[in-house]
């Protein structure tokens, strides 16, 4: 009889198996074969997912995206009054653990080849409009902008902060850990707030 595979859980195996591979050897290092060799299949069977590495590549970013994504809007979803909501789903964006630092890790190398490959491009540039809206919604929250304050370009300046959190905490964890990434965001937010 034959064994029934579930084919997205089988392509989110290999793209994490890529993610591992990235973060080991880089992105020239995730060949094909390497992948295979990483996840546990052969190149035919992973070239069944994957035709090309840039296939793996164009799939393993978009699994970030997809991953970060879903966190934030679990937060930004969850009913009732809640004061903290904002900065809660922006630090889902922020490699504050071992999941989103690895998320974050593959993001940012995939971002470098982005330059050159027109697909992750496109995901990069998808990714920037929805941190940059996101920004924006915490920032319409009631009271979390002082009044005269341009809420376009404070939206700009957070996306700003966010990527300056996320850069630093993934390329020396030790200088800024989750606590103090954490208590950055939180008084950048603070000091746009509207304290009557």
């Amino acid at each position: 009889m034959p064994r029934t595979v579930d084919a997205e859980a089988r392509r989110r195996e290999i793209a994490e198996a890529v993610w591992r591979v990235v973060r080991r050897d880089g992105v020239p290092g995730a060949s094909v074969r390497a992948v295979a060799r990483e996840a546990g299949t052969s190149m035919g069977s992973l070239r069944h997912w994957f035709a090309t590495q840039d296939d793996l590549l164009v799939f393993a970013m978009t699994l970030v995206q997809e991953r970060a994504r879903a966190r934030v809007l679990a937060v930004v979803s969850a009913a009732g009054p809640d004061t903290t909501r904002g900065l809660r789903a922006l630090e889902e964006v922020l490699p504050l653990d071992d999941e989103r630092r690895a998320e974050t890790e593959v993001w940012l190398a995939l971002t470098a080849r982005a330059l050159v490959d027109p697909r992750l491009a496109a995901l990069r540039d998808g990714s920037a409009e929805d941190l940059l809206a996101l920004c924006a919604l915490v920032l319409r929250e009631p009271g979390a902008l002082r009044p005269g304050l341009d809420p376009a370009l404070e939206a700009e300046r957070l996306y700003a902060v966010l990527d300056g959190l996320a850069l630093h905490a993934a390329t020396r964890p030790a200088a800024l850990p989750a606590d103090r990434a954490r208590e950055v965001l939180a008084a950048h937010l603070g000091s746009l707030r509207d304290t009557r």
